[in-house]
């Protein structure tokens, strides 16, 4: 197989600023790469396709990547050791998504056998604005926000895909919805989520997403148990209040205001700290106790990596597994139909280590069992 035609001819296109946001509490990347720099976030979208493309390493002879200059894709594909072809280059340090789309007509050109792209729901629409209809596709996760359906659940995930396809697996392709929000009034604390239309994916269920539930939970009565739950059993402690409606009822029921859409810090069931980035975090609560309050994402099963990349690989770490308090419906856990929460905090032995069986908070001195495993890293 050492003609070029006869080789896997890969698409790559990475958002380098996808998620660039998350961490320093903007919400999302659109239009603030700069401001989130000056903040002093770091890019992680290069190092997502990184982590999936590994999977790929001992096919190199087998594979040909047509990508765009420097962060755009070419630099992770030869670090990797892979033939690469650069195809686009940007004019500016700070692509856009009109750069993402002249990548992907530039791609289409050489008749790919799978384009990949790394970012989140904005990239997602990006490619679609211009991908064919037939182009298979496959999203590697590193955006604040993943509505859609065309991603893997984790960057390792994807890589499971990649390897499946280079092993010459039968892999099935099927339609996933393209959606997403408006980044102004998510910043605002209201998801306006729509959907754009379909892409052609890799019809893996155990590892590309399902789309998100929207909407807010209106058992208001189930809710305002869990809330009472957790307060009840508040100690003296810091405790971190994550995203999300149901996490939300909790600060409702404390009479505090809330960041629907960030993590805020309570003490002594009193405010102390609104909207706060990952390092603010991890410098509050060092060396103090400190509790997590997470929920899930409905649809999808995470618990980390999705909508709250304030909360960092580092100070998951410092709390411990056993500080960590998951609340959610038994609706929402029913959805899931026994599929596993699912942990993506950028790092891979914290996604490991955080398997294994969990207490969630469903109502007032109600709780069931319910399992994280990442299914790409059950194997």
């Amino acid at each position: 197989m050492n003609s070029e035609t006869q080789k896997f001819r890969l698409g790559l296109i990475i958002n380098p600023f996808a998620g660039l946001g998350g961490s320093v509490a903007l919400k999302g990347s659109d239009g603030v790469a700069a401001e989130a720099l000056a903040r002093g976030a770091e890019p992680k979208a290069p190092s997502r396709a990184s982590q999936a493309l590994q999977a790929l390493q001992h096919y190199a002879d087998k594979l040909v990547v047509y990508t765009a200059a420097g962060e755009l894709g070419e630099r992770v594909a030869v670090e990797l050791g892979f033939d690469t072809r650069v195809l686009y280059a940007a004019d500016t340090e700070f692509s856009t998504a009109e750069d993402t789309q002249a990548a992907v007509r530039a791609f289409a050109e050489q008749t790919l056998d799978l384009l990949v792209f790394v970012g989140g729901d904005g990239t997602a629409r990006d490619v679609f604005s211009v991908v064919a209809e037939t182009q298979p596709v496959l999203g590697v996760p590193a955006g604040v926000k993943i509505h859609s359906g065309v991603y893997a659940i984790t960057p390792h995930a994807a890589g499971k895909v990649l390897d499946m396809l280079l092993k010459g697996e039968l892999v099935r392709l099927m339609q996933a919805d393209v959606m997403d929000i408006d980044e102004a009034a998510f910043r605002g604390g209201t998801v306006k989520a729509r959907r754009f239309g379909e892409m052609l994916v890799p019809a893996e269920p155990r590892y590309i997403q399902a789309v998100k539930m929207g909407g807010r939970e209106v058992d208001e009565l189930v809710l305002a148990d869990i809330a009472a739950d957790v307060i009840d059993t508040m100690e003296d402690e810091l405790y971190i209040i994550g995203s999300g409606s149901t996490v939300a009822a909790i600060m409702d029921e404390l009479g505090l205001a809330n960041t629907l859409l960030g993590v805020d810090l309570v003490e002594d069931r009193k405010l102390i700290g609104r909207d706060l980035t990952s390092s603010e975090l991890l410098e509050a609560t060092s060396g103090k106790p400190a509790k997590l309050v997470i929920t899930l994402i409905g649809g999808q099963g995470h618990i980390l990596g999705r909508g709250n990349q304030q909360l960092s690989p580092a100070l998951i770490r410092q709390l411990g597994k056993d500080n960590i308090i998951i609340v959610a419906t038994k609706t929402k856990l029913k959805a899931l139909e026994g599929r596993p929460l699912i942990v993506d905090s950028g790092d891979p032995e914290l996604d490991a280590e955080m398997s294994g069986y969990y207490r969630i908070v469903t109502g007032y001195r109600d709780y069931v069992m319910y399992r994280v495993a990442n299914p790409d890293l059950a194997e």
